[in-house]
């Protein structure tokens, strides 16, 4: 699984746009003409387009970049703003006379009642043109890789995307492509397109009815543009790949799909990010496919963060034990989204030193009060000083990695503290758990929990016990 050990920097060049929606509800029909009269109560606008990449790659955790052509208008100032707002650093130049894209949505009970959009989809200028490529040759060292999110506008010409592409390569750059339009050698010498089937059966006159056909599409669509590799999207089939002459493919697994809206973007998005962290091309595409899964499951453009691929991941049954070892800083933030979530968090801690059947039913009791369980795991510095210098037996990672191995445990932060009151002031979980020897005492953070629990142990199970068995004591 994908660790952040640093940030990937990773430019956007595009379509940019808003999307502008207007909330409400309908009553009755307007005595004018046959019409819904829509009684709005709310506004909001999101980032759309190329902008819909940015914020998969922000909430993945990437530095990202963005260079586009907007309007010397209003919706552009919008635009720029909402952009800072979110941390992405734009390069936008102006052009007289355009229309910067803003889609507007009437919406009633959550359907869309008519849309209408204000934009220009002509080609950019040419000097607008030679704006965009010479800031993308003042920037280029600054970015692991560069992404284009054509949205058919005008932004991405077919002159400018040749120049680009070309001058990655010489700084050995490589450019992902979210393709529009039939004519893909637009894009030519790119790393790879993403087009999902109907763009691809178009693109390349190939109707994709069996793995034959989508080998043939796929190896078209690589001869069309010149790419070094051929990429095709098939939905909840998955992403297919064609490396050495093989058709290599990676099926989606979506619990339950509301909304497949924006997961292109996603999908553009994941495979940039994991590329620029230099996982290979297979690893990226099941990454992408992870990202893809957890969107599908919400409504709208949706964004997808690490700790949901993670989580997505675990209710498939292919986590990785190490992602969920948390630092303090993590566990405050997914705690915070677990409770936006309505989630039931559960807390408990000690050193767990030579793990028994008294810990391990312990645990599940704990589990069994809530919906996830955080452990707080003391560090060896803190076992030596609550048991003595002969402890423990176990190390702080083992012991992690051995707890983490138990279904009923979601994630264990270490910490060097005698107590972890610090700790659970960063979690505030809904219920304590600590053992039945605690009745009468005082437990530490049952000031800030909702509820203190306590759980009796097995009789005779103990690490004590058990170290004294293996001495022969």
């Amino acid at each position: 699984m994908i660790k952040l050990d640093k940030k990937p920097n990773i430019l956007v060049i595009g379509d940019l746009m808003i999307d502008h929606y207007l909330w409400g509800s309908c009553d009755r029909i307007s005595p004018e003409a046959p019409v819904q009269i829509i009684d709005v109560k709310k506004e909001t606008t999101v980032l759309g387009g190329a902008g819909n990449v940015i914020n998969n790659l922000l909430s993945l955790g990437s530095d990202v970049g963005v260079i586009s052509v907007v309007g010397d208008d209003e919706v552009a100032k919008e635009l720029k703003s909402m952009l800072d707002k979110h941390g992405a650093k734009s390069f936008l130049i102006e052009q007289k006379g355009r229309k910067t894209s803003k889609k507007s949505r009437i919406m009633a009970s959550h359907s869309q009642v008519v849309r209408y959009d204000h934009e220009s989809k002509n080609s950019i200028s040419f000097d607008s043109e030679k704006k965009i490529f010479e800031k993308f040759q003042e920037l280029i060292n600054r970015y692991d890789i560069i992404l284009f999110s054509d949205y058919g506008k005008g932004v991405i010409t077919k002159d400018l995307s040749k120049k680009i592409i070309d001058y990655a390569k010489k700084y050995d750059k490589k450019v992902i492509v979210d393709p529009k339009g039939e004519d893909y050698s637009k894009y030519s010498g790119a790393y790879f397109l993403t087009p999902n089937k109907k763009e691809a059966q178009i693109a390349s006159k190939v109707e994709i009815e069996n793995e034959e056909k989508l080998k043939e599409a796929l190896i078209k669509l690589k001869t069309i543009a010149s790419l070094d590799y051929s990429i095709i999207t098939l939905s909840e089939q998955g992403i297919a790949l064609l490396k050495d002459d093989e058709v290599i493919l990676r099926p989606t697994v979506a619990r339950e799909v509301f909304d497949v809206t924006g997961a292109g973007d996603t999908v553009l998005a994941s495979l940039g990010f994991a590329l620029s962290l230099g996982k290979d091309l297979v690893e990226a595409i099941e990454f992408a496919n992870l990202a893809a899964g957890v969107v599908v499951g919400k409504l709208g453009s949706a964004t997808v963060t690490l700790d949901e691929i993670e989580e997505y991941k675990t209710s498939l049954n292919q986590s990785s034990i190490e992602f969920h070892l948390k630092t303090f800083k993590e566990i405050e933030k997914i705690s915070n989204r677990l409770k936006e979530q309505n989630k039931k968090i559960v807390f408990t801690n000690g050193c767990f030193d030579i793990l028994h059947k008294g810990h391990v039913s312990y645990l599940n009791t704990a589990k069994s009060f809530g919906d996830v369980l955080i452990l707080g795991l003391n560090s060896d510095d803190s076992v030596k000083r609550l048991k003595g210098e002969n402890r423990p037996i176990n190390n702080q990672d083992d012991r992690a990695y051995i707890l983490l191995a138990l279904e009923c445990v979601d994630y264990v932060v270490i910490f060097d503290e005698d107590t972890p009151y610090e700790l659970i002031s960063l979690v505030k979980p809904d219920i304590l758990v600590k053992g039945a020897d605690y009745d009468g005492k005082e437990v530490v953070g049952s000031d800030i929990a909702k509820e203190t629990k306590l759980v009796e142990f097995i009789d005779g199970r103990s690490t004590t016990k058990t170290i004294e068995k293996i001495q022969g004591k």
